[in-house]
């Protein structure tokens, strides 16, 4: 009888999941399942939650006392656990999804006895800018790069932003595309337009970085009579309230009607993705912040809604210009405009790219990115 080997323990150690919403919330979510379905014992540790988990999961969850943020308390709090845990860990494959537990580990990193087993590391973007400023923290995420056995990124715009500001990366980091999210792998039909209204949807953080405010202007600058027949809604908050204010003033003087959702739930998102004709962020490079890929693309796709996006980061990789949607050069607002106007005014190319974008947003596959990440394939 072939004896078959156990597969070496993996745990997922992150500050953004369930029930944080986001990119890397998502990410983390759909790669922990996809790990466990390849026959991995998995657990992840994530920030205790006020909010009694409303799904079950095919992994453990270890909830840490935790705020789940950046700064150093909290860095230090995840050190400790991850101190006190260092017998667990060095016998398991770590894998560190995104920035914040990164930060805790690149300390940890020079003590001999807290290194685990394995170390994989996911770089998303904007996070490769931060560790490039300033010596130290430069000079610290070298030495984790050169630790990690694999690092992973979403796509090659952010490969290539890593290995230009970290070049021994180079040699061991691969592609883990984004994929569709589970629960919306079977998207259901589109339901019957709002009148004759063209609803124009964004799903995303209010933040100058999602382009909400690029949307309202150009949808002001709109003939009258597409103005008219236009709806903007928005979906998704900020911890600024002084943005969300200048949205609020900019759609009163915009002259379309603007509805403003905040957090929902994923059964109403899935509502308004059905009942929305064009999705549109324009996403922008803001400071030290980038867009490195963008799942709600896909999930547009999915739900056969047409595109409208800056040609900026890793959005060319989610959104295919002429394919799936239409991409516009950033803070181009006559570009913008008349993206809008086209898309508005001809429901048959709505119709065209929301079909190509069905197929599209499927092309990839959580457990095939979780194969490559955690298997070897040399």
């Amino acid at each position: 009888m072939v004896s078959v080997v156990p597969k070496q323990r993996v745990c997922i150690i992150t500050h953004e999941f369930f029930p944080k919403r986001g990119g890397i919330a998502t990410f983390t979510e759909e790669i922990a399942r996809a790990t466990a379905a390849l026959g991995y014992p998995t657990e992840v540790w994530a920030p205790h939650s006020l909010v009694e988990p409303e799904k079950s999961w095919p992994f453990a969850i270890r909830h840490l006392a935790l705020k789940g943020t950046h700064d150093l308390g909290c860095q230090l709090r995840l050190a400790r656990h991850m101190f006190f845990d260092r017998h667990h860990l060095r016998r398991s494959t770590v894998y560190l999804p995104e920035p914040g537990p990164m930060l805790a580990m690149m300390t940890l990193q020079f003590f001999k006895f807290l290194r685990p087993k394995r170390l994989l590391l996911t770089f998303h973007g904007s996070e490769i800018l931060r560790f490039a400023e300033g010596s130290l923290r430069r000079n610290l995420t070298r030495a984790l790069i050169q630790r990690a056995d694999r690092i992973s990124t979403l796509t090659n715009y952010t490969h290539r932003l890593l290995c230009t500001h970290f070049p021994n990366a180079a040699s061991k980091t691969i592609i883990t595309p984004g994929a569709l999210r589970s629960d919306f792998a079977q998207a259901r039909p589109r339901r019957t337009a709002i009148g004759d209204k063209v609803v124009i949807l964004t799903v995303g953080r209010l933040h100058p970085r999602k382009g909400q405010m690029f949307i309202l202007e150009a949808l002001k600058a709109l003939p009258h009579h597409l103005r008219h027949r236009t709806e903007y809604w928005m979906v998704g908050s900020g911890r600024s309230e002084g943005y969300e204010m200048l949205l609020r003033q900019a759609a009163e003087n915009s002259g379309v009607t603007a509805r403003f959702f905040g957090d929902v739930g994923d059964e109403q998102l899935a509502d308004l993705y059905e009942q929305a004709d064009i999705f549109a962020m324009t996403s922008i490079n803001h400071e030290s912040s980038v867009e490195g890929f963008g799942l709600v693309y896909l999930e547009a796709s999915a739900h056969g809604i047409p595109v409208i996006a800056h040609a900026v980061g890793g959005v060319p990789e989610a959104v295919v210009d002429g394919v799936t949607g239409l991409l516009v050069p950033p803070v181009n607002l006559p570009a913008l405009t008349s993206a809008l106007q086209r898309l508005i005014s001809a429901p048959e190319l709505r119709r065209q790219l929301g079909d190509n974008g069905r197929d599209w947003a499927r092309r990839n596959c959580w457990q095939r990115s979780a194969d490559v990440l955690f298997n070897n394939h040399d």
